[in-house]
This record gives C-alpha cells, sequence and structure tokens, in this order.
C-alpha cells in the first residue's frame, strides 16, 4: 500500500470512527429518555434498561453506519480540498481517480462486514431486545412460535392466527376460544381470514359453534362475513409478530417459502429480503458520492458544509428508499425492484459525480 493510500485510510477510518460514537451516542441517548419512563413504570432495575439498548446497539450501527461513512468520506476529502492537499497531488500527476480507489475499497469492506453484521449478530440481539420489551415492559400476553404462528390470551378467550399481514391489516386462519367461568369452552370461530375495521374484524367464510349448555353438544353455523370483536388491535398484532431484522437472509428465505406454500401473501417480508442484500451495497454508493462531492470543490468551506452535505445526501436517499420499500409493500413494485431502485439510481448519481470531479 503507498503512502497516500495509507494517509487516505487511515483519515477516513478516523473520522468514521468519530461520526460512528457521536451518532451511536446521540441515538441512543434520544431513545433512554424516550422509553426509560415505559421503565420505571414496570418497575425494572436500571441494569435491565441498559441491557435493553446495549441490545438495541448494533441495529443502530447497521443503520446509521452508511451515514457515518458518507460524513467520514465527506470530512476526510473536504479537509484535503481545503487544505490544497488534493491540488498539491493533482500537480504532482496524481489523478482523482486514483485517490478513489481505496475509497472504494473501503466501501466495499464497509457493505461487506455491515451484511455479515445484519446477518449474525442483529438478529439473535433484536430478538432479545424485542423480548425484554413485549415481556417485560409492556406485558405483551401475546407468545409468538418459532415461525408464523401467533397465540393471544385475552379475557377468557384464546386467540390463534396463522399468519398476519401488517401492511393490509388482514389476518388470516383465526381460531377463536372462549370459555366460561369454569374454563369450558362455550364458543369456536373458525374464520379463513380477517380485516380490521376500525373497532370489530370482518370475518369471511365463518364457522362457529356454540355450546348447548342443556345437553353439552354444539351448534355449528355457517356464515359468508361475521363481525367479531377481539381483545387485541392491529398494533398488539404488529408487536409480536416475527420482524425481518429478528431473522437472517436463510431464514427469512426459509420463512417466505412457508408462508407462500401454505398460499399466503409474503410480499412484505420478500421485500424485506432483497433489502437485506441491497442496503448493506450502500456503503459502496455513498462513498463515492461523498468523494465525488469532496474533490469537485464543492465542501472546501469547512466542516459544517461538509456535514450538511453528508446529512442532505441521506435524507433524500433515506426518503427515496423508504418510498420504494413502500411501493413494495403495497405490491405496486416488484420486490426486487423496490429494493434496488434507490441504490441504482444513487448509484448513477455516483458515478456521474466522479466522471466529472477531475
Amino acid at each position: 500500500m503507498s503512502i497516500i493510500y495509507k494517509y487516505l485510510t487511515i483519515q477516513i477510518f478516523k473520522y468514521f470512527g468519530m461520526m460512528l460514537a457521536m451518532v451511536v451516542g446521540i441515538y441512543v441517548a434520544v431513545d433512554f429518555f424516550e422509553r426509560i419512563d415505559d421503565f420505571m413504570e414496570a418497575k425494572l432495575p436500571l441494569s435491565k434498561a441498559l441491557t435493553f439498548f446495549f441490545l438495541k446497539t448494533p441495529f443502530i450501527i447497521t443503520q446509521i453506519l452508511p451515514v457515518c461513512i458518507l460524513l467520514a468520506v465527506l470530512v476526510a476529502f473536504g479537509l484535503m480540498a481545503r487544505n490544497n492537499e488534493i491540488v498539491a497531488l493533482k500537480s504532482s500527476g496524481v489523478s482523482i481517480f486514483y485517490l478513489l480507489k481505496p475509497v472504494i475499497a473501503i466501501g466495499f469492506i464497509l457493505s461487506i462486514l455491515l451484511f455479515f453484521f445484519s446477518e449474525v449478530i442483529v438478529p439473535i440481539t433484536m430478538g432479545k431486545a424485542n423480548q425484554i420489551w413485549l415481556r417485560d415492559v409492556r406485558k405483551e400476553l401475546a407468545v409468538i412460535s418459532k415461525e408464523k404462528n401467533i397465540w393471544i390470551k385475552g379475557n377468557r378467550s384464546i386467540t390463534h392466527i396463522a399468519y398476519f399481514n401488517p401492511k393490509i391489516i388482514t389476518v388470516y386462519g383465526i381460531t377463536l376460544y372462549q370459555f366460561d367461568e369454569k374454563f369450558r369452552l362455550i364458543r369456536r370461530v373458525d374464520a379463513e381470514k380477517g380485516i380490521f375495521k376500525q373497532g370489530p374484524w370482518l370475518l369471511d367464510h365463518v364457522m362457529e359453534q356454540n355450546l348447548n349448555k342443556e345437553d353439552g353438544s354444539y351448534k355449528i353455523s355457517f356464515h359468508e362475513r361475521l363481525s367479531e370483536t377481539f381483545d387485541f388491535a392491529p398494533d398488539n398484532l404488529s408487536q409480536v409478530i416475527i420482524k425481518s431484522e429478528e431473522m437472517s437472509f436463510k431464514g427469512l428465505l426459509e420463512y417466505i417459502k412457508k408462508v407462500e406454500l401454505e398460499g399466503y401473501n409474503a410480499a412484505v417480508y420478500r421485500v424485506d429480503l432483497y433489502a437485506k442484500v441491497a442496503f448493506p451495497m450502500v456503503c459502496i454508493i455513498m462513498c463515492m458520492l461523498g468523494a465525488g462531492i469532496a474533490v469537485r470543490g464543492s465542501v472546501t468551506k469547512g466542516l459544517p458544509v461538509s456535514i450538511a452535505y453528508g446529512v442532505g445526501i441521506t435524507f433524500l436517499y433515506w426518503i427515496f428508499y423508504s418510498l420504494c420499500i413502500s411501493l413494495g409493500y403495497g405490491e405496486m413494485l416488484p420486490p426486487f425492484f423496490a429494493a434496488w431502485t434507490a441504490n441504482f439510481i444513487f448509484l448513477c448519481v455516483g458515478t456521474l459525480t466522479l466522471l466529472n470531479a477531475d
């Protein structure tokens, strides 16, 4: 490795470490003050709260790592441009594209590390953090299996849901068990699916069984549609369903196959599957954008301007990326394009910026 490459690498990683520590610290501090009241109301010790935020930290890192590397590249090249180091290198015959090689290499390495981090560490830590939040803090009565199924204990009732699609607020494979004070089954309702309508749930293709207390038999009736009020709301289900960040790429793929094999729509999870690969690649794109903007002399006014550029670029990317993901969830875009469109467009912008940098 040449002296120039060593210098660039050291400078970028120095500012990257500073940015990462600062942003993670701010993120955790804000989250801590927002949630600490919930831990106090649940009468949990401070150690439990600290464990929760510690377990959430890996997920936070995966979300902000692209931002930090973009800011680090902008600051490193911005300071070099302000100190006329880039002009001196150009005068010595060093091409701008020569300087970009270590930057692209850093972005590629961070993309691999981010994917590995999301695959191995985040599913474990987020699973444990969600357990603390739901079981110890929120005191949720819903129990989620390792697969799709959700069991909810209510007031003398137990509800089983085979699959819940949070984007269209629809449940599939519902079975409701209602009991009397002696825990005797007095009513059972089986439905193909249910849609939430601001209060009751509208169940389709229903089979209802009611206990005849005189002879102990059950009267069976069928309904095309039945309005039913449950002890839970869609928000409760959204909190307890298995989440994509709690699964690895392989685990999520197997989950999707099981959901689709049973005839359910898994478009939401398929978008998240492609996003698990697409999102880490943004590290390379951010490095290209940061270097291209910096060497063009756009951030020679100092650190505040560099940070402003970085925040602005990140904001635009995140808005567009979230829009594409939402369109994918709503099946307005195919899952693959929903996950990769933002990357492709910003990659084109980054490439054009670099081509005009020299």
